[in-house]
């Protein structure tokens, strides 16, 4: 399997719109720009509303596209009838990027329940500025408006924090 194989098109459709779904990348300014079995790529350019005080791309940026990454490369390989929340990610910050970032979420292992993938954030020059691991809990499809176990404010009680 290449690192750059396309998933297939429904698969590609269904991750696209729950991309589109969210919010935050959204706002971000983030990218979803590769969809493969078990890998997906997401991109974010800089611009003020994404850095910290030093003109750097914010640590929560950097964050919030590499544990969507990670959850749409889970989401490629689970059925259509199954969802995915984030249960932990860990992500250690290797040095500052400036200009642009590219998050890969890469799955090491897809099970019934929990699916743990590899996330990799690289600058403009194919630097690695993070890396971390992340668990996902594979769940029954769920409506946009509420999740199972989430009020309609979205609190979990801290069990379980949405991701990719």
């Amino acid at each position: 399997m290449s690192d750059r194989e396309p998933a297939p098109p429904e698969v590609q459709q269904r991750v696209r719109a729950s991309f589109e779904r969210q919010g935050l990348m959204a706002h971000l300014g983030a990218r979803l720009t590769h969809i493969g079995p078990g890998r997906a790529h997401i991109e974010l350019d800089s611009r003020p509303e994404v850095t910290q005080q030093h003109g750097y791309i914010h640590a929560g940026a950097t964050s919030a596209i590499a544990d969507s990454a990670g959850g749409y490369a889970a989401l490629t390989l689970f059925p259509d009838d199954a969802d995915v929340l984030t249960v932990e990610y860990k992500l250690n910050l290797l040095a500052p990027a400036r200009e642009h970032i590219e998050a890969v979420g890469t799955v090491l292992k897809s099970g019934r329940t929990l699916t743990v993938c590899r996330l990799d954030v690289f600058d403009a020059g194919g630097r690695l500025v993070a890396a971390g691991q992340q668990t996902l809990i594979r769940l029954p499809t769920v409506s946009p408006a509420v999740s199972p176990g989430l009020s309609p404010g979205g609190d979990a009680g801290g069990a379980v924090s949405a991701g990719g």
